[in-house]
C-alpha cells in the first residue's frame, strides 16, 4: 500500500493538528440532501447535486456588492509533467465537506487542502497514487475531480485505476485497476450513489469500447458493466454494419465514451450519461450504421447497469458532436403540463428536451448562431429532419457531408461545439439554464485507415480538422421550458470551462484568463479579474462561518487557440484561486 506524500497523520499523532474534521462522513444521505439548506456551504458532488443544476442558494455576493470581490487566498498545485500530448489541462471542479476542500490535478492526483481559515488554503495531504509520469505515455492528460463516499476521497486516474484515499490521512484504502483494455483510462470525476461508486471509460478516440460500471465503494469490486457499444446480438448491434464497411470488428473499436460524470435521479434509482462520438469519429465509411449507443443519453438502474431508456441525439455521427455534456434533471411546466424533464445543451448547437421517465423527445431549440449541419430536429422524432433510418449512411446536409470521394466541408458548429463536456447550470426558482459555448465553425476531412493498421490504444480520428477562421464565445440564458435562447452575451474567446450559477449571478472563466461574475437576469458583466493562465474549468462557491467564497482553479495550457494567437500554450503553474468580499 502506497503512502501519502504530504501526510497529515504524524501531525495528528503530535497533536499539533485536530482530527475532529474528519468526525462527518459524506454518508448516502448527505449526497442525496446536498441540495438542502443544511448543505448549502458545502459542494458534495462534482455537481453539487445529483440533478447536475450547479446552483448554489449562497448569495452573500450579489450584482450590486460583487466589484468589491477579492482575492482571499491562492494555491499552487502540481501535475505539470506532461504526457506525450503535453502538459495536462486544469479542469478539476474543487468539492468542499465542512471547510475542507478536495480537488485534482491532470494526473489524478487528489488534494485535500484546508480551507476553513478564509484566508490561506494549508495543504493537508496529498494522495500519491505512483501513477506512471513517463512523457512518452501517449494519453491526453485531464482529470475533472475526485467522489467523496463516506469517509473516502475517490480518484480516477488516466491509466485505468480507480483510487480511494483515506480522507482522514491520505493513504490508499483500496485500488482497482477498472480500465484494462490497451488505451482506456478516465478523465471524468467518479460519482458516489448509496454504496457504489460509478465510473466510465473516457478515451474512446483511442480505438477503445466505450463503457459504464460500478464499483462496491468499500472495496473498489466491480458490481456491474455496462458496454455503450453492443457486441453483435445485444439489443443495439444491429446499428453497427460492421461487415457492410469490411471490418467485422469495427465496433470493438467503436468508441462512445462516457467521459463526463453523469446524473442521478434518487425518485427512479437512475443513472443518466452523455455518451461519445462513434470512433474513428470523421470516417463512417469505417463504420456504418447509427452506431448506438453514441452520441446518446442512456438511462441506467443504479443497481443492476439495466439500460431502461436511451435517446440518440446525432445517429451515424461524422462531425464529432459527441453529447457527453451535462444532463439537466429538472421538473417543469412544459405547455402546461408538469414533466419529469432531462435538459441537454448539445454539442451540435440544439439544446433538447427529453422526458425523464422513458427517453421520449418533448422538444428543442437552436443555441448557436451559426448551424449548417442540418436543416433542423424533427418536432415529433427530436431527430435531424433529414435523417434516414434505412440509410447506412446518413447525410444532415447537402454540402456538410463527410465522405471518402469528397473534399473537406465547414460544419457549423465547430466540431468542439456548441457546448461541449464544460459544465452548465440551472437555476430551479426561474427556470432558466446557463452555458458557455464556442461561437464557430471547422474544417473536417477524411483520412482513411485500414482496418489493419489500427492500433487499439492510439488515437484513431479517421481524419483531420482545422478552425475555419477566428472562432468566438457566448455565456447563453435559455428559457428551459421552450429551449429557446433568451439573452445572449457574446464573447471574444471560446467557452471552455463552463458556468456556476450562485444567487443572482453567473460565475465564468476564460482562456485568456479572465474569470467573470455576470447579472444572471441582464448577463452584464458586473466584476472581473484577469490572472493569467488559461481558464478550463468551471467555478465553484462554498460558505466557511456564512461567509461565502469561490474558487476556481487555472492551467498554464490552452487547447488550440481557435484563431486567437493571444492564447497560445504558455509556461506556468496550475493554481486554485479563491475569491471573497
Amino acid at each position: 500500500m502506497r503512502t501519502l506524500t504530504t501526510s497529515v497523520a504524524a501531525l495528528a499523532a503530535t497533536g499539533l493538528l485536530s482530527t475532529a474534521a474528519f468526525a462527518e462522513p459524506a454518508t448516502p444521505e448527505r449526497l442525496v440532501n446536498a441540495g438542502s439548506e443544511a448543505e448549502a456551504a458545502n459542494w458534495l458532488t462534482v455537481h453539487r447535486t445529483y440533478d447536475s443544476h450547479r446552483y448554489s442558494p449562497l448569495d452573500e455576493i450579489t450584482p450590486e456588492n460583487a466589484s468589491g470581490l477579492k482575492l482571499a487566498f491562492a494555491v499552487p498545485l502540481g501535475g505539470t509533467e506532461p504526457s506525450a500530448f503535453g502538459a495536462g489541462a486544469m479542469e478539476t471542479t474543487p468539492l468542499v465537506k465542512d471547510g475542507k476542500m478536495y480537488l485534482t490535478d491532470p494526473w489524478g492526483t487528489a488534494y485535500k487542502i484546508d480551507v476553513s481559515s478564509g484566508t490561506r488554503g494549508q495543504i493537508e495531504w496529498i494522495c500519491d497514487t505512483g501513477i506512471d509520469k513517463d512523457p512518452s505515455l501517449g494519453i491526453l492528460l485531464a482529470n475533472r475531480g475526485v467522489a467523496l463516499s463516506g469517509d473516502l476521497v475517490i480518484t480516477n486516474i488516466p491509466d485505468g485505476r480507480v483510487v480511494a484515499c483515506d480522507d482522514a490521512s491520505g493513504d490508499i484504502v483500496w485500488e482497482q485497476q477498472t480500465a484494462d483494455q490497451p488505451g482506456e483510462g478516465f478523465s471524468g470525476a467518479p460519482l458516489a450513489v448509496g454504496d457504489k461508486v460509478i465510473v466510465g471509460q473516457s478515451y474512446g478516440d483511442w480505438a477503445t469500447r466505450g463503457w459504464i460500471a460500478a464499483l462496491d465503494a468499500a472495496t473498489g469490486e466491480e458490481v456491474w458493466r455496462f458496454y455503450t457499444v453492443p457486441e453483435p446480438g445485444q439489443p443495439g448491434s444491429e446499428t453497427w454494419l460492421c461487415e457492410e464497411s469490411g471490418n467485422p470488428d469495427c465496433w470493438k473499436t467503436g468508441g462512445a465514451a462516457a467521459w463526463v460524470t453523469g446524473s442521478y435521479d434518487p425518485e427512479t434509482n437512475t443513472l443518466i450519461y452523455g455518451t461519445g462520438n462513434p470512433v474513428p469519429m470523421f470516417d463512417p465509411e469505417y463504420r456504418p450504421g447509427d452506431n448506438l449507443y453514441s452520441n446518446s443519453a442512456v438511462a441506467l438502474d443504479a443497481d443492476t447497469g439495466e439500460l431502461k431508456w436511451h435517446f440518440q441525439y446525432t445517429p451515424g455521427d461524422y462531425l464529432d458532436y459527441d453529447e457527453v455534456g451535462i444532463h439537466l434533471l429538472i421538473d417543469k411546466e412544459i405547455d402546461g403540463e408538469m414533466r419529469k424533464v432531462v435538459g441537454h445543451f448539445g454539442r451540435n448547437g440544439f439544446f433538447y428536451n427529453l422526458d425523464r421517465t422513458n427517453g421520449s423527445f418533448i422538444n428543442s431549440g437552436q443555441y448557436v448562431e451559426q448551424l449548417n449541419w442540418t436543416e433542423g430536429v424533427d418536432p415529433k422524432t427530436g431527430k435531424p429532419v433529414n435523417y434516414d433510418p434505412n440509410a447506412s449512411l446518413q447525410s444532415y446536409a447537402q454540402d456538410v457531408v463527410l465522405r471518402r470521394d469528397g473534399g473537406p466541408i465547414e460544419n457549423c458548429p465547430h466540431l468542439q461545439g456548441g457546448i461541449n463536456f464544460w459544465p452548465t447550470a440551472y437555476n430551479p426558482a426561474t427556470g432558466m439554464a446557463y452555458g458557455h459555448s464556442i461561437e464557430g465553425c471547422s474544417e473536417l476531412s477524411v483520412v482513411p485507415v485500414a482496418p489493419e493498421d489500427v492500433m487499439q490504444g492510439s488515437i484513431f480520428t479517421g481524419g483531420s480538422n482545422a478552425d475555419s477562421g477566428e472562432i468566438d464565445g457566448s455565456i447563453i440564458q435559455l428559457d428551459v421550458a421552450t429551449g429557446q435562447v433568451v439573452k445572449k452575451e457574446m464573447r471574444e474567446y471560446p467557452g471552455y470551462a463552463g458556468v456556476l450559477l450562485s444567487g443572482d449571478l453567473v460565475w465564468v472563466g476564460e482562456m485568456d484568463g479572465t474569470f467573470g461574475a455576470y447579472n444572471a437576469e441582464t448577463l452584464e458583466q458586473v466584476w472581473s479579474t484577469n490572472l493569467g493562465g488559461v481558464f478550463k474549468a468551471p467555478a465553484m462557491t462554498y460558505a466557511v462561518d456564512g461567509k461565502q467564497y469561490v474558487a476556481i482553479v487555472s492551467g498554464p495550457i490552452g487547447l488550440g487557440t481557435f484563431g486567437h494567437t493571444d492564447i497560445e500554450q504558455t509556461q506556468g503553474a496550475n493554481m486554485l484561486y479563491v475569491f471573497a468580499l
